[in-house]
């Protein structure tokens, strides 16, 4: 922290890198929810850049500077339950990092677009033979040499992934509107504008 911030009663909390990866990934899985059928190569593509988001932000939590870590906001379920509880009551402790239940969601939120992103890339290589996961070639782009049991079997085999992979969509923008609410929430409670914060990566000291 620099002087200048000590006089305007500001600290450097989010770094670029953590404001990249937030706002970025904002819009990538926007881009990949609303977008499948009709524009499929833009919701594959907006798919692999939310797993990439989320793979280099792991790295960038081991890695990364302080309010980055994991070690900062990684605490057990208890002390989140109790963090959310008395946010709603209006009397939550005042975090400069993550709160216990805001380091919650951030995980809940990666392991969503995470189990999202690779149930649609094992769809994407079951339909399409495209991808990553289509490693098995002949299995999946010569279909016409499989017998009809085989045939069938990849069938009903792709219908399963693809029950899998919306509903996982679908978990994960919940996910999204809780993280949403909350932000909110503690944003009147703490009179602060969290959202501001992630922008500009400042927020005021203790």
């Amino acid at each position: 922290m620099n002087t200048d911030s000590i006089r305007q009663g500001q600290i450097k909390v989010w770094d670029l890198f953590v404001r990249f990866f937030h706002w970025t990934l904002v819009v990538a899985f926007a881009v990949a929810y609303v977008t499948e059928d009709e524009a499929m190569a833009l919701h594959v593509w907006a798919g692999y850049l939310v797993g990439g988001l989320v793979l280099a932000r792991i790295v960038w939590g081991f890695v990364g500077p302080k309010h980055a870590r994991f070690t900062d906001f990684i605490c057990g379920p208890f002390r989140a339950w109790r963090y959310l509880i008395d946010l709603i009551t209006g009397r939550a402790e005042r975090h400069i990092g993550h709160s216990p239940a805001g380091g919650a969601m951030v995980l809940m939120l990666m392991a969503g677009c995470l189990v999202t992103v690779w149930t649609g890339m094992t769809l994407y290589a079951a339909e399409e033979g495209k991808g990553p996961l289509a490693w098995d070639a002949p299995a999946v782009i010569a279909p016409a040499l499989a017998d009809n049991d085989e045939r069938e079997g990849r069938e009903h085999g792709d219908k399963e992934g693809e029950g899998l992979h919306e509903p996982l969509a679908h978990l994960t923008f919940l996910l999204v509107l809780l993280h949403v609410g909350g932000v909110v929430l503690a944003s009147i409670v703490h009179k602060e504008n969290l959202s501001r914060a992630m922008v500009t990566g400042w927020k005021r000291v203790p």
